[in-house]
């Protein structure tokens, strides 16, 4: 058995594909796949939710809850999420996706089974909006603060600081929006940037986030990933055709095709706590 295929990337939210095991857990039954149109919950950066959708063969259908991470060794130790205790890409480990059943896997749901998948679309294109919408926010959020690094602190995916990097300890990826958090503490400060500066014009970088969004959605870029292989191991990008530069960050989740699909995308920016700030994004779709 080899690292599960994966189709996400291309936007595809349904395929066929052959089981290749079974798992009872405690949480319910885990089905692999040797190919799914599924993207599972990132156990090490837990951003986006995985997806939820059907198992079927033959008229028989079963729920799947959500689409998680595993990893099996060549010793036959298999694990799931954050019970996997080596890094991606180890030596020795398989590495899988896995489908979550609420329950015990039906009678029909064995190994060598053929099934057709089916991930829930709706949900899907709400969380590829929310991860994109993300990945915008932060950029604009980096421009906006640019000013007040006393110290190079490395370049974004647009050549400016890199704010996202430094000051990120936690980003919820939800349908149409998310929200992170940065820490705002010691070492940000004696990375070099001015935090109080920052909490002296916090509407003002509020509203430069929110000006360079709408200029960016406005232009209906381009928005792809880009893959280095088929299995769910392969490296992932994000690409963005921005009218400053194409933007292309690591990214394992899905995201849209076009900007075109934003009707507009907005922050909120929360310094309730000194040394934290939370951001919030919200988007508008395109009615269809």
């Amino acid at each position: 058995m080899g690292a599960t295929n994966v189709t996400f990337a291309t936007g595809a939210t349904s395929g066929e594909g052959l089981v290749t095991r079974v798992e009872r857990t405690p949480t319910g039954a885990i089905v692999v796949v040797d190919t799914t149109p599924f993207h599972p919950v990132d156990h090490t950066w837990p951003d986006q939710p995985g997806d939820a959708g059907v198992l079927s063969s033959n008229g028989q259908q079963v729920a799947v809850t959500e689409a998680v991470m595993a990893a099996v060794s060549d010793t036959g130790d298999f694990a799931v999420g954050i019970d996997i205790p080596v890094k991606r890409g180890a030596e020795g480990w398989t590495w899988l996706v896995g489908h979550r059943l609420d329950g015990e896997a039906p009678s029909w749901l064995v190994e060598g089974a053929a099934v057709r998948l089916e991930v829930d679309a709706v949900r899907r294109s709400g969380l590829s909006r929310g991860h994109t919408a993300c990945h915008l926010a932060s950029l604009a959020l980096d421009l906006a603060v640019a000013d007040l690094w006393r110290k190079d602190p490395g370049a974004d995916a647009l050549g400016n600081p890199d704010f996202e990097s430094r000051a990120n300890q936690t980003s919820c990826i939800q349908e149409d929006g998310s929200v992170d958090q940065y820490r705002l503490g010691k070492s940000l400060r004696k990375a070099g940037f001015d935090t109080e500066g920052f909490a002296a014009s916090l509407a003002d970088r509020e509203s430069q986030i929110n000006a360079q969004l709408a200029t960016w959605v406005a232009s209906g870029a381009d928005s792809r990933i880009e893959v280095d292989g088929p299995t769910i191991v392969d490296r992932r990008r994000w690409h963005c055709d921005l009218p400053e530069r194409e933007a292309v960050i690591l990214c394992g989740g899905t995201h849209v095709s076009s900007l075109a699909e934003f009707a507009q995308i907005s922050v909120a920016l929360d310094l309730s706590d000194p040394q934290l700030l939370v951001m919030t994004t919200t988007v508008d779709r395109v009615a269809v």
